[in-house]
């Protein structure tokens, strides 16, 4: 089985849609959600820096976008499984046929926009821990008050919480593990995201879903979403709960994935899945240039499967 995945936040660089605004009406395509929410994301993907796109009002609906933008050109009805890391499940859902392209963009919008201002209510941040005993590191994490936001697999697992509580694990490693402090704006996934999570909340309300018409695996535990409205309430949730990105793979590897084609920005989950599932052929799909070789995987592999 072949998955296509979507990546979080991070995973962006400076110009890094550049060359996907040269296919036929792409252009066009990121000025209308650009319209949408409120954010010229045009100017985002070609020619802001790093700062910029490190902001995290606008680099979610960015990331969302340029999911969308290159999912357009690839054979979707014979994909059979869809994830997304974090705001990437926004990208899922319309993939798995939930959300609306438009209803996902603008989602992702409110979503940066009222995690960013959550962010501004109390001093917090991220650090990834690398290496030791995942219960050790979980145990430690929560120690100091602080929380496994994100459990990511092959031996990597992020803490987020209070600027204090972040120093402090950093003093208090387990054996053979490290730590590397993240620059984003706060906790995300964590209760210091409540406000983010109510406003999203009130913005979904107005949001027609349709039931997924593929396997989407689920952030929250590995599993395969049930039916559009049960999905639209855990995006929401997700906000304030961890990231399982270990247990989407685990779910993957009982189902058989044997290859992956990750949307731009890509790299981050290639990496990951490659570790943690042994022989999965992967194709980071980060320029036009490289669509042949994911829809030719695509091809292989649904064939594969009649």
């Amino acid at each position: 089985m072949l998955a296509v995945l979507s990546p979080g936040q991070g995973s962006q660089k400076p110009g890094f849609l550049s060359p996907w605004l040269e296919l036929p009406g792409a252009r066009d395509r990121l000025g209308t959600w650009s319209e949408l929410c409120a954010i010229d994301l045009v100017h985002l993907g070609t020619k802001a820096d790093q700062a910029e796109i490190t902001d995290t009002a606008k680099t979610q609906p960015l990331l969302v976008a340029a999911a969308l933008l290159a999912a357009e050109h690839l054979p979707m009805d014979k994909v059979k499984l869809v994830a997304g890391h974090s705001v990437g499940e926004l990208a899922a859902a319309h993939l798995a046929g939930v959300l609306t392209a438009d209803d996902a963009v603008k989602l992702a919008a409110v979503r940066g926009r009222e995690m960013a201002a959550a962010c501004a209510i109390t001093p917090t941040g991220m650090a990834a821990i690398l290496g030791g005993e995942p219960d050790e590191v979980i145990d430690a994490i929560t120690a100091v008050g602080a929380y496994p936001a994100n459990r990511n697999g092959a031996g990597q697992v992020v803490a987020a919480g209070s600027t204090e509580a972040l120093t402090k694990l950093g003093a208090n490693m387990p054996d053979k593990a490290h730590i590397i402090p993240l620059s984003v704006a706060g906790a995300f996934h964590t209760p210091y995201m409540e406000s983010a999570q109510h406003e999203l909340g009130r913005h979904a309300e107005g949001i027609t879903t349709s039931e997924p018409v593929r396997t989407w695996l689920s952030n929250a535990d590995g599993e395969p979403m049930t039916t559009g409205q049960a999905a639209l309430d855990r995006l929401v949730a997700q906000v304030t709960a961890p990231v399982r990105w270990d247990a989407c793979m685990d779910t993957m590897a009982r189902r058989d994935v044997t290859a992956v084609v990750e949307l731009p920005p890509a790299g981050t989950l290639t990496g990951l899945v490659k570790r943690q599932i042994k022989g999965v052929k992967a194709v980071k799909l980060n320029t036009p240039e490289q669509l042949e070789a994911a829809i030719e995987l695509i091809r292989v592999h649904s064939e594969e499967q009649e």
